[in-house]
């Protein structure tokens, strides 16, 4: 069995649906976990810690370690502190906190940007950034963000939650490249499961299949020891599990200095485009060969 002792965890939204899930998971396996929820919405409104609790009470009642914490994640130095105040240390980070205000683009407001942007990077970036220099000092990390479908491919109405949700995945990759040589890794997941939040948009029937303690496992595998996944992308929920990559056309190389430059774009549109030869690259380095190549690299 795969477990966690000795390690402590923070998992941000915590008191309900996935962060919930995650928290049970990893503390019946042993972690000590800081139980963090503000309580608000699920449009961002008010607080309650009581959620929250109840979650603390239930991996206590279950003979495990658990403190609540209702900090927002905006004050994630805070939020890290209590960890150390109460274990001594941080290990797994699990950033779930968010909430929806779904609108479309032409009527939303700078406040239903502000907001969720607050929420699911800043708070984000906050709690990695405290936690980042104690996880180098001990040469161990487990980083987990939480993406969305509506970031990677778009959804209507969610302008805002789109571009903070895939914006995560951006602050993963890079992380993940600066933290492997001290054994940090950061991954990405994108679930689709039962929560408050997709209950706005589906259906009880649609989403019964879809119970948040489906997805825990894979962040429990990624938040492992024995885990040497790190800056990866994947897809969550219902027991199925997917990793995506990102993939590059042939392209076509054209010689833009006698002049038609955009004739000659549009007549190599189809090759551009074209994906019947394509490859993968799986780093910056290799994103670049292109370019290299160009400048007369090997």
């Amino acid at each position: 069995m795969l477990r966690f002792d000795g390690k402590v965890a923070l998992i941000t939204g915590a008191g309900r649906g996935l962060g919930r899930a995650h928290a049970l998971l990893l503390a019946s396996r042993g972690a000590r976990v800081v139980v963090n929820d503000l309580g608000t919405s699920g449009a961002g409104t008010g607080a309650d810690v009581s959620p929250a609790q109840s979650v603390v009470d239930e991996i206590r009642s279950a003979g495990g370690e658990a403190v609540v914490n209702g900090d927002s994640v905006v004050d994630g130095g805070r939020i890290v502190q209590a960890a150390l105040d109460h274990f001594g240390r941080i290990d797994l980070v699990v950033n779930n906190a968010g909430f929806l205000r779904d609108v479309a683009f032409h009527k939303m407001t700078a406040a239903d940007w502000d907001d969720l942007y607050q929420v699911h990077l800043l708070g984000a970036f906050r709690i990695v950034h405290a936690a980042w220099p104690r996880m180098r000092e001990q040469g161990y990390g487990r980083i987990v963000n939480t993406s969305s479908a509506a970031g990677i491919y778009g959804n209507f109405g969610q302008v805002n939650y789109g571009s903070f949700k895939l914006a995560l995945h951006g602050m993963t990759q890079p992380l993940a490249v600066e933290g492997k040589a001290k054994n940090i890794h950061v991954n990405t997941i994108a679930p689709a499961a039962d929560s408050r939040l997709t209950r706005t948009v589906m259906t009880p029937e649609q989403l019964a299949p879809m119970r948040a303690e489906l997805v825990s496992p894979l962040v429990a595998w990624l938040c492992h020891e024995t885990c040497v996944e790190t800056g990866g992308l994947f897809e969550v929920g219902g027991g199925f599990i997917a990793k995506l990559r990102w993939e590059r056309s042939d392209g076509a190389y054209l010689d833009l200095t006698g002049g038609h430059a955009v004739e000659q774009v549009a007549q190599a549109w189809g090759t551009v485009t074209d994906f019947s030869k394509s490859d993968h690259p799986a780093g910056f380095g290799e994103a670049m060969a292109p370019f290299v190549k160009l400048m007369g690299g090997a």
